[in-house]
């Protein structure tokens, strides 16, 4: 598995960075983050220990169902819903179809590298 390169940045930056990108001013590099954070704030909330907890338990046991989770960390299927579709947004997990209506969070990261924007 990689690391995902995750970056805080203002919205005023990230809005400046983006429209740079698309008027072919400035090219990415394969290196810089592809997910960012407006604060350290919402980073951290995000990636508080208990969410670090069920992102490492999904990557080692590989639940075939949000109900399959549920049931190894004992907290509710709605909860883990609403925290997972959080964590889907910012690239953290996604999820794999199943049968019927089912779905399989997955994690493809070891772990996440930080970097900030000063300017």
């Amino acid at each position: 598995m990689t690391t995902l390169k995750v970056g805080i940045a203002t919205l005023e930056q990230y809005k400046a960075r983006t429209m740079a990108i698309a008027r072919g001013e400035y090219v990415p590099t394969a290196n810089e983050p592809k997910v960012w954070f407006q604060s350290l704030e919402t980073l951290s909330q995000v990636l508080s220990d208990k969410n670090r907890a069920l992102l490492a338990l999904i990557a080692k046991t590989q639940p075939e169902s949000l109900n399959e989770l549920a049931e190894k960390t004992g907290r509710a299927t709605s909860n883990l819903s609403r925290t997972l579709k959080t964590m889907e947004r910012y690239g953290l997990v996604h999820f794999e179809p199943r049968s019927g209506r089912q779905i399989a969070p997955r994690v493809d990261y070891a772990g996440v590298e930080l970097e900030m924007m000063f300017q």
